[in-house]
């Protein structure tokens, strides 16, 4: 009876053996994935933040270093000095008071109003309805220029011109903000806690209250950062409806440091930063919010 004889000289691979190689290179593969996933992103991040980061260096040096060939790329020693000209052109913390009071209004109204008529366009059928808010889409199409005129001749109607309510109650329905929240909470407030809430009795508010509005505070944290970025940096509109040219907002006034004949820009970086600073802040803040809403989110899915 013949016997099969094995040759030594090959090596024997078992199935295991081929599954621990096949893994190994499935998780080298996606580390070097994980490596360039990361990489592009902190090429982005660092892309992004230049501009803020030149601006910082360009507010710390004089306007003659920003001619300079190469350029300064580190910060320089006049931050001070241009911060302090910047106090002494402009009215800078009455403007930086007035912005901030029409951001936060702003805002806080926004925020409220908004997801109030985006609860009831999700949530709730009423006769006009669907025609309603297709007509608030169309707005959305409108150029805002066009409505300047119309606004301020308002304005004017109602005593407002000159004061802070014209730059805070004109936008206070936005009809974006509408439209976010409601895509947004037909989707996060199930019709089956609705109902449940109505069976315990909640009315109408005490349904948008203490359910619709835990359920989509992502939604608010990404519409708040939105609407108080869009207020702070609004120039057009300020410019004409603030007829006082000693009470102006942030952004009207960092354009008075600039002259006929002369432009001083690193006084004008410095200002400019300034002004940047309470939005960083600002996005800190509701981007944490927001960040681990949207983390909460992704688990529970």
């Amino acid at each position: 009876m013949s016997h099969a004889v094995r040759d030594k000289s090959v090596p024997v691979v078992g199935t295991s053996d081929l599954a621990r190689r096949a893994n190994q290179r499935a998780g080298v593969a996606r580390r070097v994935k994980r490596a360039a996933l990361h990489l592009v992103l902190i090429v982005g991040v660092l892309v992004s933040m230049f501009p803020f980061y030149w601006t910082a260096v360009m507010a710390t040096n004089t306007t003659e270093d920003m001619y300079r060939n190469p350029p300064a790329l580190v910060p320089g020693t006049h931050l001070w000095h241009n911060i302090h000209r910047v106090f002494q052109t402009i009215d800078f913390f009455g403007s930086l008071l007035n912005t901030v009071i029409v951001a936060v209004a702003t805002t806080a109204l926004v925020l409220f109003i908004d997801s109030l008529a985006a609860f009831t366009f999700a949530k709730f059928e009423f006769p006009g309805n669907r025609i309603l808010f297709r007509l608030l889409l169309l707005t959305l199409m409108l150029p805002a220029q066009l409505s300047l005129i119309p606004r301020f001749v308002l304005m004017v109607q109602l005593h407002w011109a000159g004061t802070l309510n014209s730059l805070i109650f004109p936008g206070v329905a936005n009809a974006f903000g509408i439209f976010w929240m409601r895509q947004y909470i037909q989707s996060a407030v199930p019709d089956e806690l609705l109902q449940a809430a109505r069976l315990d009795g909640c009315g109408f508010l005490r349904q948008y209250w203490h359910v619709a509005l835990p359920a989509v505070r992502s939604a608010l944290a990404f519409l708040g950062i939105y609407t108080f970025i869009q207020a702070w940096n609004d120039y057009a509109w300020p410019l004409i409806a603030m007829i006082n040219p000693k009470k102006v907002t942030l952004q009207v006034a960092l354009a008075q440091l600039n002259t006929a004949h002369h432009t001083d820009y690193s006084m004008v970086m410095a200002g400019t930063f300034l002004a940047v600073l309470p939005l960083v802040v600002v996005f800190i803040l509701f981007a944490r919010q927001f960040i681990r809403d949207v983390m909460k989110g992704a688990l529970r899915g």
